[in-house]
């Protein structure tokens, strides 16, 4: 049974999972409403990921001296009166500025809640309850989305914003009656937080997550796409596809956290070795429709079993001052978003054709594999140093 608390926090990922994503959705709506081009509106999904990355470090500082419960209720404030604003927006410019304003939000929720969350179990349940926690990004994407796009068009964007404030004060009431007090903020100053991320060790982990965010969004950016000229499905199909993904990514996300508990090293290294097998199959797969289906859904879940297990790991290489490292890698995430999609678009605009993005990707999670086993490797390494001196 979930703890109420860490359901508190998902309900809360919920909702920023669907108002980070359900703009994809709406963008026809949007830019007809605001009469401009769907590119233009497009910016609306770029400035979001911005929002994330500038606003981490920012939010981070801001909310470090303050008890963990106050800082979430504090963040949770900011995301709903910035979707508030979205749904009131009378001018692109005014949406833009909300969605900006909401995304400051994301990244410093995202990485006290995974802290929160791994202090309210006991240790060897930690990474599955921060794996429970992002299961409302996940279930975002399987339930948040669909629904969120289809009120929208039955009704005009603005209602799927105005349901979104809706999720937000029941995740702050849920936040507010559910989690414990007594949990301190930063202890010993900011300038310890910041010669922390100094360090090698905790500056790997946020590496690994950028590349693994940058192989993830280089397919799954033109996923659509993909599915429609290569795999040759219908727009139905490719709907149907979508949501077998945000399963696939679910299911992958707890059993990510699940066996990261036993072994983080090895679910990583594991975890990337499966990757990088599976986008290469996905490469040759890609116009049979039933395998390339059955791909999808196993690449999904190895790239989101990913995510606890780095999260944890940054925050334990940061164990002395977690809270800007924890967030931080939430910007680390999004940059691999965006760094993602525009390595795509550039391979697609020199020549590639979508069915080639897949080797691209196996080849960004081959560097993945090989920065996160500098990591695993030392320890090996030392111990056999320490052999040889005793022999």
């Amino acid at each position: 049974m979930v703890p109420l608390p860490i359901l508190a926090l998902a309900v809360a990922s919920f909702g920023i999972g669907t108002t980070e994503f359900v703009i994809m959705g709406l963008l026809p709506e949007v830019a007809r409403d605001f009469d401009v081009t769907i590119p233009q509106a497009g910016h609306l999904v770029s400035g979001y990921a911005l929002g994330v990355v500038v606003g981490a470090p920012i939010v981070a500082m801001a909310t470090a001296p303050l008890p963990r419960k106050a800082a979430l209720l504090a963040l949770m404030a900011v995301f709903t009166l910035g979707n508030l604003a979205c749904a009131l927006a009378s001018s692109y410019e005014w949406l833009m500025a909300a969605r900006v304003a909401t995304a400051f939000a994301h990244g410093a929720f995202f990485g006290i809640g995974a802290i929160v969350a791994r202090n309210l179990v006991p240790r060897e349940k930690r990474t599955q309850a921060v794996s429970l926690m992002f299961a409302g990004l996940t279930l975002a994407n399987v339930l948040g989305v669909p629904l969120g796009t289809a009120l929208g068009q039955a009704f005009g964007w603005r209602s799927t914003f105005w349901a979104v404030v809706v999720i937000g004060l029941a995740a702050g009431a849920a936040i507010a009656l559910a989690l414990p007090g007594g949990m301190p903020g930063t202890r010993g100053g900011l300038a310890r937080e910041f010669r922390a991320l100094g360090r090698w060790p905790v500056l790997r982990p946020m590496l690994v997550s950028t590349l693994a965010s940058v192989s993830f969004f280089t397919v799954f950016t033109y996923i659509a796409p993909f599915l429609l000229t290569v795999t040759h499905l219908t727009p139905g199909g490719v709907t149907g596809a979508l949501f077998a993904a945000g399963l696939g990514l679910t299911v992958g996300n707890l059993a990510g956290g699940w066996l990261a508990d036993r072994s983080l090293m090895r679910t990583v290294l594991g975890s990337f070795v499966g990757l990088i097998a599976v986008l290469v199959a996905f490469a040759l797969v890609a116009p049979f429709p039933v395998p390339a289906l059955a791909v999808l859904v196993l690449w999904s879940g190895l790239a989101f079993a990913l995510v606890s297990p780095l999260q944890v790991w940054v925050v334990e290489a940061a164990s002395d001052a977690p809270n800007l490292a924890s967030t931080l890698n939430q910007g680390a995430f999004n940059l691999g978003n965006a760094m993602g999609a525009w390595l795509g678009g550039t391979a697609l605009t020199l020549g590639a054709g979508y069915a080639e993005l897949p080797a691209l990707a196996a080849i960004v999670s081959l560097l993945g594999l090989g920065l996160a086993a500098t990591a695993a490797a030392r320890p090996l390494w030392s111990s056999l140093a320490g052999n040889q001196g005793r022999s």
